[in-house]
């Protein structure tokens, strides 16, 4: 019926709008062209991000020593590793783009895959884009104020520019979007050897004096550990992003959980040698008075090239936004298509081919999550909605195993494996409850707030007439303003 707040039905499968190829017959339909190579690339370049360059400050702070927060950044590359894995089975055995979204609904059904896509929306995704975009705009402009503090409104006003660009990028050109990403991801490796390089020269020398009595400090507290393992997880959070592109792979049974285990391998010993590298140079206090850790890094063994050192991690900053609503729009795409959001989502501009209004609903509540809150508060407040649902999706790969025995799994991971990463997920979300209340209960009751909703827009079918007129009519302008229309179905299978 036109004017329901979603299309009300599901359809089979995806209309691809990120293939960057012209329409043919007025249809845009997915292709599968993600190679082994490709796939490495995506993850890798997702990985990269803010991370590495923001979070060592939170974990040394939360850890209390140099030597434990070495263990971990350690640990969560290994928990990581284990979560990666488990998606490798899901996505080999459900054959599907979407992500957590998708198989959330193929595991526990609609009310919770509808939570999940909602809390998305609202939190996870606005508050992911706003912590790296904050991160862009921080060292952006650390060349022009090498001698004084940035302004902290000039930040975000250089944020708020950065995530517009982003934005208009992947609503205007797909294909243009896609070669941006691989500059960047080339622009993330190189930022890294930058700094490995130096720090491994610096322990050839013998500049060991931060490692002596490296477990010596502040003990790690109960409640400090968790909130280090989430900024560690979120460090190497991106792992999941091929997933959301699983019916576009190469031969998915093969490259998938290659794709994943190189990456991850790759990502887990970078890390570890870029906070070795830190260490060779900036002592434990030093490091958590630094704004800019890989700044002030450069600019100890490097004199005037550390100048480069920010745009390399501006534009590897860049490269996560951008990778990161290239892969969620599509997740709304997908919830649409089911029916669990609006049907404007669903579709795409006539000439441009992309999904114009499932990137631009993310803008006003970034800008929201951008202007109300810091960066470490948004950490925690994110990362509690996020490994909540992602230990949920774990668990569903268990709760699979026996409800569907005889689903073909050409990829399978030991049990223990899912069981001890979703155990981990869910005991650090019930621990950062109790130590940052504030934040993660406010994460919690917003989560909570998808159980209305659902019923509200997706079960009740008795809306008032008003009440449709008034979606139809919202819903037929917004179609001429964005000039978009349906997507159509590729009819082979």
């Amino acid at each position: 019926m036109p004017g329901n707040v979603v299309k009300g039905q599901a359809n089979g499968k995806l209309s691809s709008t990120d293939s960057g190829q012209p329409a043919r017959e007025g249809k845009v339909v997915l292709k599968k062209k993600v190679t082994l190579l490709r796939g490495i690339s995506i993850i890798i370049g997702t990985i990269i991000g803010a991370g590495i360059f923001i979070s060592p400050k939170g974990i040394l702070k939360n850890t209390g020593s140099v030597g434990m927060s070495l263990t971990v950044w350690t640990v969560c590359g290994i928990l990581s590793l284990f979560g990666a894995l488990c998606y490798a089975e899901l996505g080999t055995c459900i054959k599907k783009s979407g992500g957590h979204y998708t198989y959330i609904l193929e595991a526990f059904g609609p009310l919770p895959a509808f939570v999940r896509v909602w809390v998305e929306l609202l939190i996870i995704r606005p508050a992911a884009t706003a912590v790296i975009s904050l991160a862009f705009g921080r060292y952006i402009l650390e060349p022009f104020f090498m001698q004084c503090e940035i302004p902290e409104l000039a930040v975000k006003l250089i944020t708020a520019v950065g995530i517009t660009l982003v934005m208009v990028l992947n609503s205007t050109s797909v294909s243009w979007s896609a070669r941006i990403q691989m500059f960047l991801t080339f622009c993330k490796l190189v930022a890294i050897l930058i700094i490995i390089v130096p720090g491994v020269i610096q322990l050839i020398k013998g500049e060991t004096q931060h490692f002596k009595n490296a477990f010596a400090g502040n003990d790690a507290s109960v409640m400090g550990l968790p909130l280090a393992f989430y900024s560690g997880m979120y460090a190497y959070s991106g792992w999941f992003y091929l997933n959301f592109v699983t019916e576009e792979v190469e031969n998915p049974e093969k490259n998938i959980p290659l794709a994943i285990c190189i990456s991850m391998i790759i990502v887990t010993v970078g890390y570890v040698l870029t906070n070795v590298a830190y260490f060779t140079t900036i002592s434990a206090g030093e490091l958590l008075l630094s704004k800019a850790v890989a700044v002030t890094f450069a600019e100890r063994l490097m004199g005037n090239f550390s100048l480069a050192v920010p745009v390399f991690v501006a534009l590897s900053c860049f490269g996560s936004m951008n990778g990161g609503i290239f892969a969620v729009s599509r997740m709304f795409f997908v919830a649409s298509r089911e029916g669990h959001l609006p049907e404007i989502l669903s579709m795409i501009h006539v000439r441009k081919h992309t999904p114009l209004p499932a990137v631009i609903v993310l803008h006003p509540l970034t800008m929201i999550m951008l202007f109300n809150g810091d960066l470490y508060s948004l950490l925690n407040f994110l990362s509690f909605a996020r490994w909540l649902f992602i230990g949920l999706v774990v668990a569903g790969l268990i709760y699979l195993r026996y409800k569907r025995p005889d689903m073909p799994r050409p990829f399978k991971v030991p049990l223990f494996i899912p069981a001890l990463f979703s155990f981990t997920c869910l005991f650090m979300v019930a621990l950062s409850l109790y130590s940052d209340p504030v934040n993660t209960g406010i994460g919690f009751a917003i989560t909570l707030t998808g159980i209305p909703a659902y019923y509200l827009f997706i079960v009740w079918d008795n809306k008032p007439k008003w009440f449709r007129q008034l979606l139809g009519r919202v819903t037929t302008t917004l179609q001429i303003l964005l000039e978009v229309i349906p997507a159509e179905e590729d009819q082979k299978s």
